[in-house]
């Protein structure tokens, strides 16, 4: 399992957007896995979702990061 903020962040993302992230330079993959580590911090929801399930959490937040990128 990933450790790293990006290497989280890349599995939690569906198939088409971790191979478009992954793709990008280092710089702008952290940059979006600090976004998404925000979103999962600041969003009550989503922290009720982490605890029924903390990867629907986690790729919800992911989702919501790629819609603001698209």
């Amino acid at each position: 399992m990933a450790k790293d903020a990006v290497g989280r962040f890349l599995a939690a993302l569906d198939p088409q957007h971790r191979e478009a992230v992954g793709g990008r330079p280092r710089e702008e993959q952290e940059r979006l896995a600090g976004a998404w580590e925000q979103e999962l911090e600041s969003d009550d929801e989503l922290d009720t979702l982490d605890e029924l399930s903390p990867p629907a959490a986690e790729a919800e937040a992911a989702r919501r990061v790629m819609a603001r990128e698209d």
